[in-house]
């Protein structure tokens, strides 16, 4: 059989955060046998990927975001033999592997780091951002951490700050030493030649800063502010146009491309926080010489309405071009979309048609563990939070550990997730909602997300074609077409939970079955009940 190595355009991949997973050793803790134990479940789902978030040696400050060693895994998760077979018996399920490389800085317990904040004249001196405090023994600039305050620590031994755009223990790296870049593309290569298929990219557009180490400005009244941390943070009150989205990380995505090309298949993914966020997409995915793609938190946050999406998928279409996003509508990040889009909605029949949308969209999928079966954002009790985000902004922001709790995996005391009591709590609201509980259901949500997925990955259209907006006369409809090699396919989409009429502008050559979705068209009149959709193969009137 020949293998399609474009797997990833148009692919569905599913996020697993190993922390929350599945623990095998009892300990509380997810980890890579148990990950490997439920690998069968999730190909099951018909999706073509996993993603795992950080597994590599850390101090967990950060969880795994902050990395230690970028060629080892952490003992909490297991061993390289045990990831190597976590990778074997993923693609004995045709499944690839993909894991979170977080290079734009490390933890401040990376050899690395500890050479470098020795003197100024070590061998790795370079290789992270050092500046002289200004004459007042103030911080260098005006610059802040996404995680609250300056984003600058200073430091007794080299009497110099250092740039930490997250915590203080995650020094940003150099990326203006050509040393670190070769470093790190040389990690990837080792996970490459390992058997690994790709990477997710964090903060993929904060590798570089302004070596002037200009004040970033204020953001004018009335204009965006940067999307990928909560509007109450003081980061999004700045203008980021010297700490992030330099020109030269163009230079350092290509030299990554050419990695990548080496190894037929292989793909990246990069997470894209920004002021501009689609015109950085456009930048980093264009051109077939950069990231294969990226997503943008467009769709992980608060607006939902059928006016917001059609106006993220026509800014996307004006200016991505021939990039390729990667859509997701929840994340490790963010609070669920069952709860931030659809707490007012059907908590049965909003989150299929919410999958139904970016299933039906031009690009690729990130589908979060738990999303198949509708799991809402969990309640973390004050006392229980493990984030070092959520604590210092409590109760305004609570951090993101009612996103991360444990897999539900049965209706029990640990939810099947573990022996013993997990890291972060079960939510008692997830239990009805397990896995065995939904198997054993007919019309469980997480039955007709396996069919919609299972029919989905059979339409080369909505896989690979092109996407332009409908008009269906109903602004509460959601209306697109896909074309690919001269078939158009016509998606039409009720989010709301009232019955929804349009007009069709098209003839309807046949409609398309077995999504499980319903919906009745009489002439070019279409009736679409609550939290439904209408695909169907049509031609241009």
């Amino acid at each position: 059989m020949t293998q399609n190595l474009n797997w990833w355009k148009g692919g569905i991949i599913y996020q697993i955060y190993p922390r929350s997973f599945m623990d095998a050793n009892g300990d509380g803790i997810g980890d890579l046998v148990g990950i490997t134990s439920k690998l069968d479940y999730v190909a099951s789902l018909g999706v073509d990927a996993i993603w795992l978030s950080p597994i590599f040696t850390s101090p967990m400050k950060d969880f795994g975001y902050d990395v230690s060693d970028y060629c080892d895994i952490d003992p909490m998760f297991g061993s390289l033999s045990d990831f190597k077979a976590l990778v074997d018996r993923a693609h004995q399920l045709n499944l690839k592997v993909m894991i979170d490389q977080v290079i734009s800085h490390s933890s401040d317990q990376h050899p690395w780091f500890e050479e470098s904040r020795q003197d100024k004249t070590n061998p790795k001196a370079d290789w992270y951002v050092w500046a002289d405090p200004k004459p007042d023994g103030s911080p260098p600039n005006n610059w802040l951490s996404i995680f609250g305050g300056s984003a600058w620590k200073w430091d007794s031994r080299r009497l110099q700050y250092y740039l930490h755009n997250f915590l203080e223990s995650q020094p940003d790296m150099n990326f203006h030493n050509p040393e670190v870049r070769k470093a790190h593309l040389d990690c990837m290569r080792f996970w490459l030649e390992l058997g690994v298929d790709g990477f997710r990219l964090d903060t993929v557009n904060f590798y570089f800063h302004s070596q002037g180490l200009e004040d970033n400005p204020p953001v004018p009244a009335g204009e965006p502010k940067t999307l990928g941390a909560p509007e109450d943070n003081p980061y999004t009150y700045q203008r980021h146009v010297y700490d992030l989205s330099r020109p030269e990380n163009l230079d350092f995505l290509k030299d990554l491309r050419a990695l990548m090309d080496e190894f037929p298949g292989s793909t990246t993914v990069g997470e894209i926080g920004d002021d501009f966020p689609l015109k950085r997409m456009a930048e980093y995915t264009s051109d077939g010489d950069k990231l294969h793609m990226a997503y943008t938190f467009d769709l992980l946050n608060k607006p939902h309405s059928p006016d917001y999406i059609r106006d993220v998928l026509e800014n996307m279409q004006n200016i991505v071009g021939d990039g390729w996003p990667c859509w997701a509508l929840s994340n490790h990040d963010v609070v669920r979309s069952c709860t931030r889009w659809g707490a007012n909605e059907d908590q049965k029949a909003y989150p299929l048609i919410a999958m139904a949308l970016i299933l039906s969209l031009r690009g690729s999928v990130c589908l979060y563990q738990g999303e198949e079966l509708g799991l809402p954002e969990a309640e973390v009790p004050f006392e229980r939070i493990q984030d070092p985000y959520g604590i210092p902004l409590w109760p305004v922001f609570k951090g993101r550990d009612g996103c991360r709790t444990p897999m539900v995996w049965e209706n029990t005391n640990q939810a099947g997730f573990s022996t013993v009591e997990p890291w972060l709590p079960v939510e008692a609201r997830h239990l009805p909602l397990s896995v065995a509980e939904q198997e054993a259901a007919p019309d469980s949500l997480l039955h007709k997300v396996r069919q919609l997925i299972h029919w989905r990955q059979k339409q080369p259209a909505l896989i690979n074609g092109e996407l332009e907006q409908a008009d269906v006369k109903n602004d509460h409809l959601i209306a697109l077409i896909r074309e690919y090699e001269g078939q158009r396919v016509l998606v039409v989409l009720n989010m709301t939970g009232q019955v929804q009429v349009g007009e069709l502008s098209m003839a309807v050559d046949h409609a398309l079955e077995g999504h499980g979705f319903a919906s009745s068209l009489e002439g070019n009149t279409l009736t679409l009940p609550a939290y439904q959709a209408y695909y169907a193969v049509v031609s241009q009137r």
